[in-house]
């Protein structure tokens, strides 16, 4: 196993040991990016141009040609790389013994009241096989320290590990994103988007790359949208409702659909629900795709594959238990957060031997999940005699629990959903897998139609029709 460089030694090899000559712009972070590699000495091999626009105006001229907008965003330090990179074409062209890179970032740190949550984009430009059309990696961060110096420490230690593996590491992104936390940790960073493009990474799937940061603990979660692009958690989040299911999704099924749609009719209802500030996920734990202690990465992709087909919006978190996730969701500036779930995992979520370590026990944990802005749509569970829903009452609880239970539904953080077809109902995950496994034709009738011919022309999950 090599040895982790230091920031100072990648500051070194990037100056004295690379064929590239760049520009680096930063706003509202200070020159952190740079300092590092004007210290480490022999920065005139490497840097062409420093800037730090901090003055909104100035932001705006140079890199959003005097518009206002959003300047710790996506968009904003995309310009900034293709700025700065279009500026090297434009004046140091004639320099063929070298080749171009332009970094930039556009940072928030914490303010003088601590009031904000410290956060900020990065991205390169870095030549490759064509100088005209050079590849492009863009992360967000968000900074979790608190004090705003070792916010800027940390920052400038990333820069430099982003641009030591965007100009040593560019022809395999996935060694950049293993080395980006170097010399720093998950207490003080988190990577929670990831997004490459450009001739020499056309090979690479952005799922995955970020599907990477939820396995190796650089982030508890990752969000995508329906189209199956990757999308930064916070910007996909604000000022929405959410719905979320969890499942395995090995495939989506009929059973799912009609949750959704049960679902979302129930909050349709609300005063605050609107069509453009919903947003519904399929909610997968890491757990679920782990094969022998190794994510199935061929796996996850047919079954967001499926869920994108259907129309549904996929996350994939860390979180084993269901307050975990709501605490992850209470950071964000989200309206109403809405829970789908049936009978057996809120039977779960009522196991007391859940919580051992927790000091308040079953209790804090039910204190945790149901924050003032969520509730649960439970559906039922199936009676394995009779073949009949069963909707729960109080019989089906005792002592505490059954207090709990009483309270809940007293205050309405739990929402029963009614009307639902049996026929669908009584299928297992079981019984879907063995119908996949023998290649049933039967499968078809438990899930969507084009989920069903996807599965079967392209032989998902082992299904197999002879």
């Amino acid at each position: 196993m090599s040895k982790t460089l230091s920031t100072k030694e990648k500051a070194v090899h990037i100056n004295i040991d690379s064929d590239y000559y760049g520009s680096i712009a930063e706003i509202g972070g200070g020159q952190e990016t740079a300092r590092h590699l004007f210290q480490a000495g022999g920065a005139s091999n490497t840097v062409a141009k420093t800037i730090s626009a901090y003055d909104k105006s100035f932001s705006d001229h140079f890199y959003n040609q005097g518009a206002p907008a959003r300047y710790v965003a996506e968009d904003r330090v995309k310009k900034m790389v293709e700025y700065e990179y279009k500026e090297l074409l434009k004046i140091l062209d004639d320099k063929i013994d070298q080749k171009f890179f332009a970094f930039a970032n556009t940072v928030e740190t914490l303010n003088y009241n601590k009031t904000n949550q410290g956060n900020g984009w990065l991205g390169m430009a870095i030549e490759g096989s064509e100088r005209n059309n050079p590849n492009r990696i863009f992360v967000h961060v968000k900074l979790l320290e608190n004090d705003t110096i070792l916010q800027q420490y940390s920052l400038g230690n990333l820069g430099v590990n982003l641009i030591y593996g965007g100009l040593f590491e560019w022809k395999d992104p996935r060694n950049i994103l293993l080395a980006l936390l170097d010399n720093l940790g998950t207490d003080r960073l988190e990577v929670d988007y990831i997004y490459v493009e450009g001739p020499d990474m056309e090979w690479v799937d952005n799922r995955i790359l970020n599907l990477m940061l939820v396995n190796h603990n650089m982030t508890p979660a990752i969000m995508f949208d329906k189209s199956g692009k990757v999308q930064q958690p916070s910007d996909m989040l604000y000022k929405k409702n959410v719905m979320l299911m969890r499942g395995n999704f090995r495939p989506v099924t009929n059973l799912v659909i009609e949750f959704f749609e049960k679902s979302m009719d129930l909050f349709k209802r609300d005063e605050d629900y609107k069509p453009d500030n919903t947003i519904a996920f399929c909610e997968i734990s890491l757990n679920s795709l782990m094969q022998n202690k190794k994510v199935d990465e061929k796996d996850f992709l047919q079954r967001v594959d499926l869920l994108n087909m259907v129309g549904q919006s996929v996350m994939v978190s860390r979180f084993s238990r269901y307050f975990e996730l709501v605490n992850y969701f209470t950071q964000f500036q989200m309206i109403k957060l809405r829970i789908a779930m049936g009978m057996p995992t809120f039977d779960m979520i009522f196991d007391s031997s859940l919580y051992t370590d927790l000091r308040g026990g079953l209790l804090e944990s039910i204190g945790a999940l149901f924050h003032e802005n969520v509730k649960i749509y439970l559906f039922p569970y199936i009676n394995p005699k009779t073949g009949k829903a069963i909707y729960p009452d109080e019989a089906h609880f005792s002592g505490s629990k059954r207090l709990l239970w009483q309270y809940l539904n007293e205050t309405r953080k739990i929402l029963q959903l009614e009307d639902l077809s049996e026929h669908v109902i009584q299928h297992t995950p079981g019984h879907i897998a063995e119908l996949i496994q023998a290649g049933d034709e039967e499968l078809k009738n438990y899930v969507p139609e084009k989920a069903f011919v996807h599965i079967k022309e392209n032989q998902l999950f082992g299904f197999n029709s002879l």
